[in-house]
């Protein structure tokens, strides 16, 4: 091994082709020096390197915990407040559950570009801009005055949320090859973490600023705009604003030549957007209207929100667990599987209980809907490279959006015109089985670079 390398080291002084390839395979903080520098030049220089990349690199871990905050309070802050929400804007119970369809509608539209941006920006400033306009959306929404200007500005920060979805694993793949699984659950514990305070104190928060629904939405843009900050230094310092014809600095290197998969030749992609479609639907589903079934079976407003936070909260311990355990298994089924018989079990007790078992139904629907982070972790498990995860992770994400659209419409005028849940919660045990047979094919050991090469 060490003469091959010293056998390298001459071959770069006697031909300049030699020495373009081996740089190539060096860091993109290590360079060597330029002629006529010293080696003391280049002792002095790389600590400093050394020591700006730990800090970019620290920068970028608060980015991505502080980014999966933001992630669902949109979406759960409104669920919490439906109720207030439609009688505000006078919107019918089919409107409302046009609402609740916005979310995988905006993920499906404006998913489907994050790579493209990815590639002529950078992930770490299309991340950051994504965070800029869920702070915009979220303050303006309140205060259109109607349910036209609440569905564009929830749209805007609905944006914001679908690019991030798509480049988080894309910037986790690309920072931290070697921690796919721990880092994936780390932010997935802050999303649900994110998710699961923004239904639980939106009610409260409410009450405590007057009962105003306006207000108690308004304030999530806060924690979405300090989301922006961590990310601005890494732009600058990184230069990860890469315009066209510059690289990623945080990019593995060939990544920017690697051709472009013919992704949907891969039998896993479909199986994993089909999964990741259906658990989508279950999880729109659980946060824009579990509240509301609650409430309906008698539960107070304040308990009802509570109850969907705890359905959030299970995320946030299993978020951190499940994709470690996953990176760790050749074959995801089996926790799959798993997962789908809590949520048939969830299900089954708010058909029959809903008061009854309440807490219990709340915890099964939480471990449940884990099947976010599993997802997830397998799109970084799916592909080898990091042009592979952006395609996998915006073709899984951009068509499991779309397929999860009419589940939470469907729910709203099965509700509003069969008068109860029975009806809406039927439809919830029927989509889980799909779900589990999708998710055992999407957890096979294989990954879409083999697949859509063998069927070339």
């Amino acid at each position: 091994m060490m003469g091959r390398m010293a056998g390298e080291e001459i071959q770069t002084k006697k031909s300049p082709e030699s020495t373009e390839r081996t740089e190539t395979l060096e860091s993109p903080d290590v360079r060597r020096p330029a002629a006529g520098g010293t080696e003391e030049a280049t002792r002095k220089t790389a600590p400093q390197k050394s020591t700006t990349r730990a800090w970019t690199v620290r920068l970028v871990v608060v980015g991505i915990m502080l980014s999966a905050l933001n992630l669902r309070p949109a979406i759960t802050s409104l669920g919490a407040l439906l109720e207030e929400v439609r009688d505000g804007l006078g919107m019918s119970g089919s409107v409302a559950g046009l609402l609740t369809s916005v979310p995988p509608l905006c993920f499906a539209v404006f998913g489907v570009m994050a790579p493209r941006l990815a590639r002529r920006f950078g992930p770490a400033a299309v991340v950051c801009a994504g965070m800029a306009a869920i702070a915009a959306g979220l303050l303006i929404r309140p205060f259109t005055g109607g349910t036209p200007g609440f569905l564009a500005a929830s749209a805007l920060a609905l944006m914001g949320i679908a690019v991030s979805n798509v480049l988080m694993p894309v910037i986790v793949k690309r920072w931290f090859p070697d921690r796919v699984g721990s880092m994936t659950g780390a932010y997935s514990m802050a999303l649900a973490l994110g998710t699961s305070t923004a239904a639980a104190v939106t009610v409260p928060v409410t009450d405590a600023l007057g009962g105003d629904w306006q207000a108690g939405l308004a304030v999530w843009a806060a924690l979405a705009a300090a989301a922006v900050l961590p990310w601005l230094p890494v732009l600058r310092d990184r230069g990860a604003t890469s315009g066209a014809g510059q690289a990623d600095p945080a990019a593995a290197p060939g990544d920017a030549q690697a051709p472009a998969l013919r992704i949907t030749r891969s039998r896993t992609a479909w199986a994993l957007a089909a999964f990741f479609g259906l658990q989508a639907t279950a999880a729109y589903i659980t946060m824009g209207w579990m509240a509301q079934i609650f409430r309906d079976a008698g539960v107070p407003a304040g308990t009802a929100g509570l109850l969907l936070a705890v359905t959030m909260v299970m995320g946030v311990p299993l978020a951190f667990v499940i994709p470690r355990l996953a990176t760790r298994l050749p074959h995801q089924g089996p926790i799959v599987l798993a997962l789908g018989v809590c949520g048939l079990a969830g299900y089954a007790g708010l058909y029959l209980a809903p008061s009854g078992g309440a807490w219990a139904w709340a915890v099964l629907l939480g471990v449940s809907n884990c099947a976010f982070p599993l997802a997830l972790t397998m799109v970084g498990m799916r592909a080898r490279s990091g042009p592979g995860v952006a395609q996998l992770s915006a073709f899984a994400q951009s068509t499991g959006y779309l397929i999860s659209i009419p589940g939470p419409l469907l729910v709203g005028v099965l509700y509003q015109h069969s008068g109860g849940w029975g009806l809406p919660i039927a439809l919830m045990i029927a989509l889980m089985v799909p779900q589990m047979a999708v998710g055992w094919l999407a957890g096979r050991d294989r990954t879409v670079e083999d697949e859509a090469a063998a069927a070339g």
